[in-house]
């Protein structure tokens, strides 16, 4: 341990030896009491920050999670994570300042959500970083190193992995939801992003789930908070239950019969704080014998431990973060990189040859629900900018002074329209470019309250766009002569077989922050080249997916989905046509395997390409995925330009989870594929590049 570690774990056992039983219970509470005789201020535990400082007042809003994750770039990631700590650091000082130590208030981000977006109905997705697990990790790791800062002791904030674990719906059932997933499932999809988190980012707090796994509560279960966090993985840092799930363990699972049983059980199986209140029952829980006092003070060290690392259960002069000017809150540099991550995040599904727009262009047409709508930028759990750019502004800074732009909504975002007359249709159908917004928002799918207008708590029965929304594209397309392009909003798959069919060009933006409109008319007029990637597979309906409820991952992602994809995990189209993808190398190595290709831009057109690398162990399809991503990178190719990129592939990773959930390495041929998307039958239709290679390893 190192010396400054000993002397700050020293210092959190003499306060402890200071404190009353009720003054210890009070801080195991997310509401933490202050003992103005110690000098410890009050502290609440429970402030976001997923995609910006959320829920606190102003701050810079960047593009929500799954848009991020569409991004596949890490160092993007790092920098906003590095951006957000820096506004939460000053809004924490200022907040200081002024006596607020309310919720949303502390330097205790319950940020990234790291669970598996496992089906496009949930409306949770939005908030993760996709269906991949790789993808998941590497996105999730950069992310908190970038909220945690580089200090040896130190946190500049700290990040929270949720939600622990085999969490991603249904929201209407998941305070008494029970999973039972196979060992293979939960070891090869469930849980290597916050294993991740821990061993490579040093996550500062890991959530526990609301829903049970094996029959135990999440928040209750000494298999997965003990014996598989902290014994297996080497959990240091504090566990946190999410609001309400210790109640849960009593009013939702039924497996208690009161808070004070609640309590012990969560606290015994190593959950730390309390999301919410039932841990003011540990006395009863004492007095009963079902806890000890030194079961509290072993999760009040933990929790005093984060404090002292952040620098605030007392005074500290020594942290590096201490200083935060207010300057730094929606400041240039942060509105600049909320611009970058929106448009490296919105992906181009069709592009007929109407993109990029001219922008002398003499009529243009923009409407749909979202156009003015800032909201259809935020996603959920969401910070307030100082500045939003909507997608019409976005469009009109772009436009020569001399383009006529009309606007009207044409349609609601949930409802169908009341009036018969509708004078958006014509026009529309009289605009030299029709630019429709449709699709999702935030009060379509969400969390569990948060999305008013759904009848499934915030989930999705279908991937349907609302009918009446296609309804008006029918009218608007019939007998054109104009070019029309959609923009489709949503933090999920859809349905856009026939959006597809009806414009002539298909962009997905995604929840894209403050910076949303500017982004896509950065996109649309030629600015800059589209490069984002689906983060999911697009089913060609929900019909092609198991039931909602299943957990198994077997017909689910693009690791076990065979047939019913419409757009496949990777998939996005850029300006100037298709990089080519030369032949893939495949060598044999005493670590593992090295690969090497060359990729060829030869358009007229700069490109961002995602080179991405798959592994098919000799059981693909039989007992092991079809493909898993197991590498990508980022490559700007000017035009005309090579590049031999090289991917390095540890014998770790060559591993197969298998049933009993161990990782082991198969003999047998491997094969290897760099791609522009996942190696399938629904990629190879649409003519995606992809560069194989087969080798033998025993």
């Amino acid at each position: 341990m190192k010396d400054i570690e000993k002397k700050m774990r020293k210092r959190a056992e003499e306060v402890i030896s200071k404190l009353t039983l009720e003054e210890k219970i009070s801080q195991l509470l997310h509401e933490a009491s202050g003992i103005d005789r110690l000098g410890i201020k009050p502290y609440n535990w429970w402030s976001e920050a997923l995609h910006g400082v959320a829920r606190c007042g102003r701050a810079t809003v960047f593009p929500e999670p799954i848009g991020i994750a569409a991004t596949f770039d890490e160092d993007l990631m790092y920098r906003i994570g590095d951006a957000v700590a820096a506004e939460g650091r000053a809004k924490f000082n200022i907040a200081q300042s002024i006596g607020n130590y309310g919720e949303d208030a502390g330097l205790t981000f319950w940020s990234p959500n790291v669970n598996i977006f496992r089906d496009p109905r949930w409306g949770r997705g939005m908030e993760t970083f996709g269906e991949d697990p790789f993808l998941v990790s590497r996105m999730g790791v950069a992310f908190v190193k970038g909220m945690q800062g580089q200090d040896p002791f130190y946190l500049k904030t700290a990040a929270c992995a949720k939600h622990y674990a085999v969490h991603s719906g249904p929201e209407g059932i998941r305070h008494g939801f029970n999973v039972d997933p196979s060992k293979k499932d939960l070891y090869e999809t469930y849980l290597p992003a916050f294993k991740a988190l821990v061993q490579e980012a040093k996550v500062e707090s890991v959530m526990s789930a609301y829903n049970a796994v094996y029959g135990s509560p999440a928040t209750g279960s000494h298999y997965l908070l003990t014996e598989i966090l902290r014994d297996e993985w080497g959990f240091q840092g504090h566990i946190v239950s999410d609001n309400g799930a210790v109640e849960d363990i009593n009013t939702g699972h039924h497996k208690v019969k009161d808070y004070a049983e609640a309590s012990a059980k969560a606290l015994k199986a190593g959950c730390d704080l309390d999301g919410g209140a039932a841990y003011e029952h540990l006395k009863e829980a004492l007095d009963r014998g079902l806890v000890t006092e030194a079961d509290i003070d072993r999760s009040l060290l933990i929790l005093f431990m984060t404090r002292l690392k952040l620098g605030i259960l007392l005074p500290d002069d020594y942290s590096p973060y201490k200083e935060a000017p207010e300057s730094i809150i929606c400041c240039r540099k942060h509105g600049n990189l909320a611009r970058e991550a929106a448009r490296k995040s919105m992906v181009l599904m069709k592009n007929n040859g109407v993109l990029p727009l001219k922008k002398d262009i003499a009529s243009v047409f923009v409407g749909g629900a979202f156009a003015t709508d800032t909201f259809a930028l935020m996603g959920n759990y969401y910070g307030i900018a100082g500045h939003m750019s909507s997608y019409l502004e976005g469009i009109s800074t772009h436009v020569s002074a001399g383009t006529k732009i009309y606007h009207m909504y044409g349609f609601q975002a949930t409802t169908p329209n009341v009036n018969p007359l509708n004078y958006a249709i014509k026009e529309a159908r009289t605009k030299d470019i029709v630019i429709i917004t449709l699709g999702l928002s935030g009060m379509l799918e969400g969390e569990e309250g948060d999305a008013i207008a759904t009848a499934n708590h915030g989930d999705r029965d279908s991937l349907r766009i609302p009918e009446h929304q296609l309804e008006f594209l029918r009218q608007i397309g019939k007998d054109r002569t104009n070019k029309i392009i959609a923009v489709v909003c949503g933090g999920s798959a859809l349905e856009l077989q026939e959006v597809r069919e009806l414009c002539d060009a298909v962009v997905l933006t995604w929840y894209p922050g403050q910076a949303g409109g500017e982004a896509l008319a950065d996109l649309l007029f030629g600015d800059a080249n589209f490069s984002g990637r689906l983060p999911i597979t697009f089913p060609t309906s929900a019909e092609a997916l198991p039931p909602f409820e299943d957990y198994s991952m077997k017909g689910r992602t693009y690791k076990y989905q065979a047939d019913g994809i419409d757009y496949p995990f990777g998939y996005g189209l850029a300006y100037g046509g298709k990089v080519k993808y030369g032949p893939l190398k495949a060598v044999r190595t005493d670590s593992g395997v090295k690969l090497a290709i060359t990729l060829s831009n030869d358009t007229s057109c700069t490109i961002e390409e995602t080179a991405q690398l798959y592994m098919a162990a000799p059981t693909a399809g039989v007992s092991s995925p079809f493909n898993s991503l197991i590498g990508f990178k980022r490559v700007k190719l000017a035009p005309g330009q090579k590049k031999r990129i090289t991917f390095t592939v540890d014998k770790e990773r060559l591993k197969t989870v298998v049933e009993d959930g161990t990782s082991v390495l198969i003999p047998g041929k491997y094969t290897f594929s760099v791609a522009a998307a996942a190696p399938c039958k629904r990629s190879e239709e649409l003519g995606l590049e992809c560069s194989k290679a087969t080798i033998d390893i025993q």
